[in-house]
């Protein structure tokens, strides 16, 4: 147990990069803190029960498997902030757990978090006794922690998935056969290596499945120049990273005069040709996520946040505010979707038409669209530039941005990479350059954007085609080199799903991960190459030569 009011590390922000004990860096008091700790002990217990139902022949209800899909959501950094809503989704869940045991029948062998069922007068002082220090040893912890921020990742891609009808049972089988094993004592070291791998290999499979979700609804990315200036329409901005959300809400904007822009990970959404019909869709406002406090002000409209990435608001906007979703935050209207998965914005749009068209705060276009199937399209002008010489190496420099100042290394190492190297990203990180005029290798971009972080597989993707075309054994053969910034979960199941792929020599910054102790990072050291970052000159000089 803990002597502090609460205990968090699972972002790259986390206080002193050791962890947050008096109030989340993100924001999160110590109070919504403790409440998320004992929601993911009692999805653990969901997890164990539904393990056992299966081991008894006995189906899952699906509604169960999103409960607990949703529930690890919930708990992403920077998603939600509303102790209420946490305390009603821990309370869905012990009456989930109670009717699961009595289904099951016999209850013997389940772990204390499976039968637990206190009142939400005992929440606080339970949750002191869950929290992630629950785990005195620090190795066993450290490995219990990474797999459950990798299911937390997973969570996000099954999530987006499941809103455009796409569920793999395969998959919330795996989550909650994981989840429960983070309440096996008898596990080792070694056995949650293995399954810290394994959650890499069902993320790839989750990523995979997004993908095909997305691109069955919406078509294939293609190459797209965004409009970042505005209108004198007033406007409504969409943040966060649902796609669906943002169908729902374009249909029902069509004709009334209010224009939807997109913010941070949802810019992506303009390579896809199916969102190219709306008129009044007028493209990205702003940059990352963190610069919202700024930003969602200068706007002047109604912000829907569908997903993570919220940040306390200025008391300014925060009527403006919208949460869906798993996103939370109180005082703030949330839009709960219906029984078939609809949403009515509709008091969102009102609002949006008594406000004033957005103040401009840049004006220009940028270039994105380029996943997996655009990059295919374009491989034989990008074997014939690498075989040339006119391209010498790519770079992976996806992941996600963030506050700290030390970020500013991802834009000076863009600015200095030699003329001959381009940039593969996905995910928020793209913000710290893709502005910048980096030019063009024979008609390619030096930055090729896959999209949102939840767009990663098109990364891994094109380096396995690369790795096809040039009749290489081994991905690692290939002229890529890894340098990723991370700051949350999503970016967790991202490097796992990585390492599930035989990547190796992954550089992570600006620090590495506070929740791997110094035996788990020397095994993914010794195993992975996974390193740090240094400063921009040396570290150029050891991925690029």
């Amino acid at each position: 147990m803990m002597d502090t009011p609460m205990f968090c590390f699972q972002c790259q922000e986390t206080a002193g990069c050791k962890g947050c004990t008096r109030a989340g860096v993100c924001g999160k008091t110590p109070e919504v803190a403790g409440l998320q700790d004992l929601l993911i002990y009692v999805t653990k217990g969901t997890s164990a029960l539904a393990c056992a139902l299966r081991d008894a022949g006995k189906e899952v209800p699906v509604a169960v498997d999103r409960m607990v899909t949703l529930n690890l959501f919930t708990t992403i950094t920077n998603a939600n902030f509303d102790a209420e809503a946490v305390t009603e989704r821990i309370e869905r869940t012990l009456a989930c757990n109670k009717e699961l045991a009595q289904t099951l029948g016999s209850t013997e062998g389940l772990p204390a978090a499976a039968l637990w069922q206190g009142a939400r007068k005992d929440f606080s002082a339970k949750a002191r006794e869950v929290g992630v220090l629950a785990t005195e040893d620090e190795d066993i912890r450290s490995l219990r922690e990474l797999i459950t921020y990798g299911l937390k990742g997973l969570s996000a891609y099954t999530s987006h998935a499941d809103a455009l009808l796409v569920r793999d049972p395969e998959i919330d089988a795996f989550l909650q056969r994981a989840l429960a094993a983070t309440l096996d004592d008898s596990l080792s070291v070694d056995d949650l290596v293995k399954l810290t791998l394994e959650c890499g290999s069902w993320g790839v499979k989750g990523m995979a499945q997004l993908d095909a979700a997305n691109t069955k609804a919406y078509g294939n990315p293609e190459v797209t120049e965004v409009e970042i200036g505005v209108r004198k329409n007033p406007g409504i901005l969409v943040s966060g990273h649902d796609l669906r959300d943002l169908e729902m809400l374009l249909e029902q904007t069509a004709g009334t005069g209010v224009d939807v822009y997109t913010h941070s990970e949802m810019l992506p959404a303009h390579y896809y040709p199916a969102f190219k019909k709306y008129p009044h869709f007028a493209g990205n406002y702003g940059n990352a996520w963190w610069k919202q406090t700024e930003e969602f002000e200068k706007f002047r409209g109604p912000i829907l946040m569908t997903t993570n990435c919220v940040v306390p608001p200025k008391d300014s906007y925060k009527g403006r505010l919208w949460t869906t979703g798993a996103a939370g935050f109180p005082g703030c209207a949330h839009i709960d979707a219906d029984a078939e998965g609809n949403k009515d914005f509709s008091a969102l749009i009102e609002q949006a038409k008594t406000c004033q068209a957005p103040e401009e705060i840049e004006q220009g276009t940028i270039v994105g669209g380029f996943a997996h199937e655009q990059v295919f399209a374009l491989a034989d002008k990008v074997v014939a530039a690498v075989k040339s010489g006119a391209i010498r190496k790519f770079v992976v420099m996806a992941g996600c941005d963030g506050r700290h100042k030390t970020r500013s290394y991802y834009t000076e190492f863009a600015e200095k990479l030699p003329k001959d190297v381009v940039i593969l990203t996905a995910g928020c990180a793209k913000y710290r350059y893709n502005k910048l005029n980096l030019g063009d290798i024979d008609g390619i971009p030096r930055v090729l954007d896959a999209g949102q972080c939840n767009d990663s597989y098109s990364l891994a993707l094109i380096a396995l085609k690369l790795k096809e075309i040039f009749g290489l054994d081994d991905v690692n053969d290939l002229p890529i080199a890894f340098n990723i910034a991370w700051y949350e979960q999503k970016a967790v199941i991202v490097l796992l799903a990585l390492l599930s792929l035989g990547v190796k020599n992954i550089h992570l910054g600006p620090t590495l991960p506070a929740f791997l102790s110094p035996n788990v990072t020397k095994v993914l050291v010794d195993n992975f190459g996974i390193g740090g970052i240094t400063t921009v000159d040396e570290d150029l000089k050891l991925l690029i030569g």
